[in-house]
């Protein structure tokens, strides 16, 4: 879940996103064919060769197989093998579900090999995986913390170098997830129709990325759409810099201000808000605990982020609650959390004999 720094990762930017205590977890066991076996508790069972087209298998299964041709193409011995996926991540709440199960096939096909994983490694062929096999050009961000991230805090993700630097949230600061409970196919959004704004903004103004752009240079460009999109960009790269500086003086109120900045220009900028969502950052605006709050993910729909002050994070919550019901006909689900790490690998444990 990313605290600050949204639509910046596929313009090398800068991101701040933290792993959550959910867990998506992964079973497996290697076979002598080329077959796959797949059991989610979610999905149900599918089966399919290595070699079969992606176009054949359900949804939820070309991640797992995405990532396994992913690693063979890279040199990891073909091998057909035995899955149970299971998970406690609300699937299609932006809360990076199939992020976490690419990481997850990742680390356990590469461990099932025999070897350790690389969790930059595999978080590229996530996002591959999501670029090539399910046909979403997203950014680099949510794979990449999911492999990599420290318990404690957020981690400063520089999506052009890869460099990760761990941060701390203030003690006296906790995070609160706020689900509107609707739900959006990103596929079937305007996702890929932001990044090509994005491009063609960088591409007027002769630059790689928009990550080269300050504020001065947008007045290069013609008033209209794509200046919009790059000025959120460039303003929020900033907003995240910033942020981190707020942390590092343990300041929650300057990084809760940082989070409502960026959620207005999400909003009014960037159009990739909802009527949900804004009425949920405004439920979570309305209490005095709450540093800041903002929309998450990829946007249209799915979940909101609110820093909240730890020792009123209950009354929080009952405000929240009621508030967005009273707006939206809808009871929201809510989790207070703090920062965890990412993913690790467990060793199959022998059967004790009888």
């Amino acid at each position: 879940m990313n605290l600050i720094g949204e639509h910046t990762d596929y313009n090398d930017g800068y991101v701040l996103p933290m792993a959550l205590p959910f867990e998506t977890v992964m079973s497996v066991s290697a076979r002598s064919d080329d077959s796959v076996c797949l059991v989610s508790t979610g999905y149900g069972e599918t089966r399919f060769e290595l070699d079969s087209d992606p176009e054949s298998l359900p949804a939820w299964a070309r991640y797992v197989a995405g990532m396994a041709w992913m690693l063979i193409e890279g040199g990891l011995p073909a091998c057909g093998f035995d899955a149970t996926i299971s998970t406690t991540i609300p699937v299609g709440a932006s809360l990076s579900s199939s992020a976490a199960l690419e990481v997850a096939t990742g680390f356990a096909l590469t461990a099932l090999a025999g070897l350790t994983p690389d969790p930059v490694a595999i978080a590229k062929l996530g996002q591959r995986v999501e670029n090539e096999v399910i046909g979403i050009q997203s950014g680099i961000m949510d794979q990449l913390i999911s492999a990599v991230a420290v318990a404690g805090g957020p981690t400063l993700i520089d999506c052009r170098s890869l460099h990760t630097t761990p941060t701390t949230l203030p003690a006296d600061a906790q995070v609160v997830i706020m689900d509107t409970m609707t739900r959006r196919e990103l596929a079937e959004s305007e996702y890929d129709a932001r990044r090509q704004s994005c491009e063609r903004a960088a591409a007027a103004l002769g630059v790689a990325s928009l990550r080269d752009v300050t504020i001065h240079d947008l007045d290069r460009l013609e008033v209209g759409v794509d200046r919009r999109r790059a000025e959120h960009v460039v303003t929020e790269n900033e907003r995240v810099l910033q942020a981190v500086e707020s942390l590092d003086r343990a300041d929650a109120a300057s990084f809760g201000q940082l989070m409502s900045q960026s959620h207005e220009s999400l909003s009014v900028g960037y159009e990739v808000s909802s009527e949900a969502l804004d009425q949920m950052v405004d439920a979570a605006s309305g209490h005095a605990a709450c540093f800041g709050a903002r929309m998450t993910g990829g946007g249209f729909a799915g979940c909101a982020v609110a820093l909240v002050e730890r020792s009123q994070v209950d009354s929080f919550l009952a405000h929240v609650r009621s508030t967005y019901a009273a707006a939206s006909g809808i009871t929201p689900d809510l989790w207070a959390v703090d920062p965890a790490s990412g993913a690790s690998v467990e060793p199959a444990v022998a059967a004790t004999p009888t």
